[in-house]
């Protein structure tokens, strides 16, 4: 599993660096630079802690989630966990942090059909918080973007789906049907049980809330670094840039989102009347902030971490 990570983590990278300077060359590469040395970098501590703050309250979801899963564990190595699957957040719609139920089977041998559940429903939220936050953008600064609705309408139906138990016990009947599938069964039926109680709605509403507040950290990260270019601009329209270009990159299903997202923030920026270079400066920034610093926080961790439960093991 680890190598598989260190793999996937290098060729992320790989993308990351081509895409890093194809956008770099559109708004022209000395250009960029000279917005760099501009920009006050004695700020970026406050961004990084920001961007803690919403890994914060990513960890404080899901503790409520395996608490409603009656998954009980020691503090420090659910933080461990959770923090390792920061490690994944270069992965397809962060989908790679199921990481964190393959460490629960590990260590606690809680089944994975019963845990991946909750990287479902933190996805989930997470999906419908910054859904929310880009229709009120959309709004207020009447910008066009009819395929977000489509996206509502997407997850809202997965929500009725898994809600309405007669509705999934047919689609779980039909899924039997295949022979291939049947084999298991059993953990489908776990896997549904599990996503049906997390999304439930007073559950379902909480986490919505939490998720919008742990977002708006890396919004405001957003809007510090664009007032730091000296772009007059409110607190609403870094967090519409930041909530579409990161819903643009999630359902592209690449790593990361990489290269949509980017793309996303770069050009939505520029169609708003910001130089190509400040808007390339900024997006660069904020990526690397955010998701770059999760990716790297979250592989310390998980390196101690294994380190620690392999010594453990082998002392027993």
């Amino acid at each position: 599993m680890i190598e598989k990570l260190k793999k996937n983590l290098i060729i992320s990278l790989l993308i990351t660096a081509l895409v890093f300077f194809a956008i770099t060359i559109y708004a022209d590469f000395n250009s960029v630079i000279d917005s760099f040395e501009k920009f006050n970098w004695l700020l970026l501590p406050v961004l990084l802690f920001l961007s803690f703050g919403n890994y914060i309250v990513r960890f404080i979801k899901w503790e409520y989630y395996l608490r409603l899963l009656d998954i009980k564990i020691p503090l420090d190595q659910s933080m461990k966990i959770f923090f390792s699957g920061l490690s994944m957040s270069a992965s397809p719609g962060k989908m790679g942090e199921v990481l964190k139920s393959f460490l629960l089977k590990e260590i606690y041998n809680e089944p994975i059909s019963k845990t991946a559940s909750i990287i479902f429903a933190e996805r989930l939220t997470d999906f419908l918080s910054l859904t929310f936050l880009t229709i009120i953008g959309i709004y207020f600064f009447q910008y066009s973007a009819i395929w977000i609705y489509f996206v509502l309408f997407f997850f809202m139906m997965v929500i009725i789906i898994i809600s309405n138990r007669r509705i999934a016990g047919f689609l779980i009947r039909a899924v039997n049907n295949f022979s291939f599938l049947k084999l298991h069964s059993s953990k489908i039926i776990n896997l549904y049980e599990s996503a049906n109680l997390l999304l439930q709605p007073k559950p379902l509403l909480r986490m919505i809330l939490l998720s919008t507040f742990s977002w708006f950290f890396e919004c405001f990260a957003f809007y510090l670094i664009l007032i730091n270019f000296d772009l007059n601009v409110t607190i609403l329209f870094p967090t519409f840039v930041y909530a579409i270009s990161t819903i643009a990159g999630a359902v592209s299903m690449l790593p990361g989102g990489l290269g949509v997202t980017e793309g996303s923030l770069s050009l939505i920026l520029i169609s708003s009347g910001i130089s190509k270079e400040i808007a390339v400066a900024a997006t660069l920034i904020i990526r690397v902030v955010t998701l770059w610093f999760a990716v790297l926080l979250g592989a310390i961790v998980l390196f101690f971490f294994h380190r620690q439960y392999t010594n453990s093991l082998i002392n027993k």
